[in-house]
């Protein structure tokens, strides 16, 4: 079933909700090498919500807004209530919603062919703000949240740039397969949001949220090397073609 989707009018809300769901699995991305937590659980349950929005009628702003919303609130909590076992279980909840709300959006553009904006990114500077607030001996873990954002916005960005110029120059990319997905899954978002779970608990939230931190720069490390050999690669390449012509 190709994308976007055209359904009879007057198709009632089962109708809509089970021929997007279809459609979605169908032309579901590949998932080989994307981190496990994205690619078995929240692309999953994103493509249920982004059926359910579609069959609504919403539009992929306002399945962004959902997102935002859910984020926000979660940061709310975080900044304004004292740390506690159940306000890091809004908090963890909250981020771990937006997040797949943030998947789902797109989703909908796709499967319903309307136009949509990039999905709101929520970052860890607000997490360095929160720290710095109710946790003020622990100004370390701030820094260390500085840095996570860093790194992870970097990552973020260089990957997708990257990942451009292999599909200009008509190169395949190389992903993995399930163990990779498995190693990398202290870098997945998803994970981070549920850390927050742990916020009210004081020491195990410090010591998990500073491991993925230092999982996140040496896994940035070494993709960034290995996005540079590629690229190198493919400048060699050119430059042969070059030469030849």
């Amino acid at each position: 079933m190709s994308l976007p989707v055209v359904l009879e009018p007057g198709a009632s809300w089962g109708t809509r909700f089970t021929t997007y769901r279809a459609a979605l699995a169908a032309a579901q991305k590949p998932g080989a090498g994307v981190p496990a937590y994205m690619r078995w659980v929240n692309r999953g349950a994103a493509r249920v919500a982004a059926a359910a929005c579609a069959a609504f009628g919403w539009t992929p702003n306002f399945v962004s807004f959902i997102s935002v919303c859910f984020s926000t609130l979660g940061l709310i909590v975080l900044v304004a209530l004292e740390p506690a076992w159940w306000t890091g279980l809004i908090v963890g909840t909250s981020l771990a919603v937006g997040f797949m709300f943030d998947s789902a959006d797109g989703q909908v553009s796709r499967v319903t062919g309307a136009s949509s904006k990039t999905g709101e990114w929520v970052d860890h500077v607000a997490d360095a703000s929160a720290v710095m607030v109710y946790r003020p001996e622990s100004w370390w873990l701030a820094i260390v949240a500085l840095v996570y954002g860093w790194v992870t916005s970097g990552q973020f960005m260089s990957q997708i740039l990257a990942e451009q110029f292999v599909r200009a120059a008509g190169r395949k990319q190389t992903r993995g397969g399930n163990l990779r997905s498995f190693i990398l899954l202290p870098t997945d978002p998803g994970v981070v949001c549920w850390t927050f779970a742990l916020w009210g608990l004081g020491a195990p939230f410090m010591v998990l949220y500073t491991f993925l931190a230092v999982v996140a720069v040496a896994h940035s490390s070494m993709s960034l090397r290995r996005r540079y050999r590629d690229l190198r690669a493919l400048d060699a390449a050119a430059k042969q073609g070059d030469g030849r012509a």
